[in-house]
């Protein structure tokens, strides 16, 4: 008797869950990623990634006994086009939760959409920190599960004495580099060793940049470049350098935005030694990313490389399924209040955790590149929780997120206090 009382009991409940969330639609997932453009060699990939996410998730049965169904959306590299693009997923599509943005512009556009309108956006590159939306989840790298681990090697193992920071001009590389550069000072590096330019989207004339890059290590110095360059400006970079017939040994260089995707479409012969740091590269060695990389090349096509914010996807997609299983709803509140403490393997052989400030634990890899176009990973840490404010600028030093138990994501710990500012981007 007992066993039938707790079975029917187990019924009634699977069926009240079951009624609990009616399907009479299929959940919308928003997929805002720029297919044409500047930043479309590095985000088309990411469209084609949440594609097969849901498609993997439906062949499963979808979420709360619906199926998934992508809205794609293609803002063109256009930063405020962004904006308009998530604002229609909102409001006319009706989605659910967004995956989307690469660049910080265009996170910061649709940030004031999102936030009016109480959306969900799960972004999943790496970025400059100084920011935590309760309508965001950041599962790309902040400074201190990238930039900062990458310098630390140019430090200690490469034993770089000079540095040229260059980056593409918008708000990630400005803020990565004020914090670099105050990282750099001080760890001991004179001002005079820092060399620092930015170039527009698209730019392609490097000559005169890569010349003065040689001339700051005219003393003997050993001069290292750390790249926040992005999109296809790249492919003139690295070429301009192996036309000059600079090779790692004599300037390194570690990329922040170059991986896989990207040297897809560059000769590798001439880049070999120089460094990307990420939190995955495709040749990880793991069952996880070995089944990962066999069913997007059985998708996509053997030539079609994987990489770190397609991992990130990857993560924040099944950490959204898993919280909406467990609120057993898509209502936003409901899944962001379920997201805290998720916990999702990783492809690196490690677990992803999602924290109360809305950013991972992840592991910092530097992986350097091969003649094939992949990475030697040759330095991989433990995980390492992701900080929302950067200890190396004094005004952020004294702030913390935590949206599970304070309900804030710019805490001061000096006054105790919760300081809101609206976006206004």
């Amino acid at each position: 008797m007992t066993r039938k009382l707790l079975s029917s009991t187990a019924a009634v409940l699977i069926a009240s869950a079951g009624a609990a969330y009616a399907c009479d639609a299929p959940i919308k997932v928003g997929v805002l990623h720029s297919l044409s453009g500047t930043m479309a060699i590095s985000e088309t990939t990411l469209k084609d990634t949440m594609e097969m996410l849901v498609e993997q998730q439906n062949e499963k049965g979808g979420v709360l006994g619906c199926e998934l169904e992508a809205v794609v959306v293609d803002p063109a590299s256009d930063w405020p086009l962004f904006a308009e693009k998530a604002r229609e997923l909102l409001t006319v599509h009706e989605v659910d939760v967004i995956f989307g943005n690469w660049t910080s512009v265009s996170r910061k556009s649709v940030l004031p959409v999102i936030e009016e309108l109480n959306g969900l956006l799960f972004y999943p590159v790496q970025y400059e920190g100084e920011e935590s939306s309760k309508n965001v989840f950041y599962t790309g790298a902040a400074p201190n599960q990238q930039a900062i681990p990458a310098t630390d090697y140019f430090l200690e193992e490469l034993e770089v004495e000079k540095f040229a920071l260059l980056g593409t001009d918008y708000v990630y590389p400005r803020t990565t580099n004020n914090i670099l550069e105050a990282y750099l000072k001080d760890k001991g590096i004179a001002e005079e060793d820092i060399f620092v330019n930015y170039t527009p989207f698209g730019h392609s004339d490097w000559s005169k940049i890569v010349a003065d890059v040689v001339a700051l290590g005219a003393d003997g110095k050993k001069v290292g470049v750390i790249s926040t360059i992005n999109g296809d400006a790249n492919v003139g970079f690295y070429k301009e350098l192996a036309a000059a017939g600079i090779s790692a040994d004599d300037i390194p260089v570690v990329a922040f935005s170059v991986g896989e995707e990207e040297l897809a479409g560059l000769d590798t012969s001439n880049l070999v030694g120089h460094l990307a740091a990420w939190n995955y590269f495709q040749s990880a060695e793991s069952d996880a990313n070995e089944a990962w990389v066999e069913a997007w090349k059985a998708r996509m096509g053997e030539d079609r490389v994987t990489n770190d914010p397609m991992e990130a996807h990857y993560i924040g997609f099944n950490m959204w399924v898993n919280a909406a299983t467990e609120a057993g709803t898509t209502d936003v509140d409901a899944v962001r209040t379920a997201m805290y403490g998720q916990e999702f393997p990783n492809l690196t052989g490690g677990t992803a955790v999602m924290l109360p400030n809305h950013h991972l634990a992840k592991p910092v890899l530097i992986g350097e590149i091969q003649e094939d176009g992949q990475f030697d990973i040759i330095s991989q840490t433990v995980e390492v929780p992701g900080d929302a404010w950067t200890d190396f600028l004094p005004e952020s030093a004294v702030l913390k997120s935590d949206w599970a138990t304070l309900g804030c994501g710019m805490y001061n710990t000096e006054t105790e206090t919760c300081v809101q500012i609206k976006s206004n981007y």
